[in-house]
């Protein structure tokens, strides 16, 4: 056992005097007087109750007990510089990393085909897995490490709460209807047009509802509750993975995330349009624990991440032309606290 009187600073004394085996030499190295490595060394021999090294013509030899702490010291010295050394920049282009990624399905279908296009030029080797937000909680998966970054809509985190946020878009609900839907013809009156649809219209539709649990989306049924606008709901279903298919073959209205949209119009044969009623907003943010908020790794995917889908990059941006390298001012422009 570790005498408790033990200064630890005293075993990079015996190391550097096992392997030089001279007390002037060992001095030198260290930056030390030869009586003060003299003096270490007594404290030493006290504190483990061994003269552990021996004068003799060819120098100080190591008494039975310094040859059974030699390797064990050396290995621990070892192992406290390397956990003391900063981490590595980090360097994409060489990376074989696994980053585990929060996001609902939404943020799949969103996120993802853009940021796997960007990694394959700039991170070749590096790898994302996704987990769902109800599936495990985010603080707790940010904090012990099994989640690198969230995104999605998330609460909002406070100074000194262990977590970091950094907002990078809010996003509005838009209608979406397959585009040779029935309101989108000319009959007389249009209750559509290619960019319009009206309250009348939109309450008069068959509506795909969409109730998934654990996010933040039934706000948009409470505002439209307490509006008073009463919606005929044919279909609802937990997750927004099929809608385009549904959509596409029937003439059901879905109101969705304005991004959502984006990614299904064209696949689908959809169309967007505003939605007639006042809903509120979405802010889409990513957060991180505190703990990494410097690490190089993390900043990497922060400002690759912020570079691709931030408020200023603009929906679309980065694909075509490659993922972005990390901004000089990634480290201050990553949080909305100015952490």
């Amino acid at each position: 056992m570790l005498p408790r009187e033990l200064d630890l600073n005293l075993l990079r004394v015996f190391d550097v005097l096992m392997r030089t085996r001279r007390v002037a030499s060992a001095a030198d190295e260290l930056g030390l007087t030869q009586p003060a490595l003299s003096n270490a060394l007594a404290r030493l021999r006290r504190s483990l109750d061994d003269p552990l090294f021996v004068r003799s013509p060819s120098g100080m030899q190591p008494t039975p007990l310094a040859e059974h702490l030699a390797a064990a010291v050396r290995e621990a010295l070892g192992g406290l510089a390397r956990a003391l050394q900063r981490p590595a920049a980090f360097d994409p282009l060489r990376s074989e990393r696994r980053f585990h990624l929060s996001m609902s399905d939404i943020g799949e279908i969103y996120f993802l085909p853009t940021l796997m296009q960007a990694l394959r030029g700039a991170a070749p080797g590096v790898t994302l897995a996704t987990v769902r937000p109800g599936v495990l909680s985010v603080p707790e998966g940010l904090e012990n490490g099994s989640l690198d970054l969230a995104i999605g809509h998330l609460p909002a985190v406070r100074r000194g709460s262990g977590f970091h946020q950094r907002r990078l878009f809010d996003q509005r609900y838009v209608c979406l209807l397959r585009r040779r839907h029935p309101l989108l013809r000319t009959t007389g009156r249009r209750a559509a047009t290619a960019s319009t649809l009206s309250l009348e219209a939109f309450c008069a539709a068959e509506h795909l509802v969409v109730k998934a649990a654990g996010t933040a989306h039934g706000q948009v049924d409470e505002a439209m509750r307490r509006q008073g606008i009463a919606r005929r709901v044919a279909l609802t279903v937990p997750h927004f993975v099929a809608t385009g298919h549904l959509l596409a073959a029937t003439d059901l209205v879905a109101t969705v995330p304005e991004r959502l949209a984006e990614r299904m119009t064209a696949p689908f044969g959809l169309v967007a349009l505003p939605h007639p009623a006042r809903l509120p907003r979405s802010p889409i943010s990513m957060m991180w624990p505190t703990r990494v908020h410097r690490d190089p790794a993390s900043l990497w995917l922060r400002a690759t991440v912020l570079a691709l889908f931030g408020q200023e990059a603009g929906p679309g941006t980065g694909p075509e032309g490659g993922a972005p390298g990390v901004p000089r001012s990634e480290v201050s422009g990553l949080d909305d606290s100015g952490r």
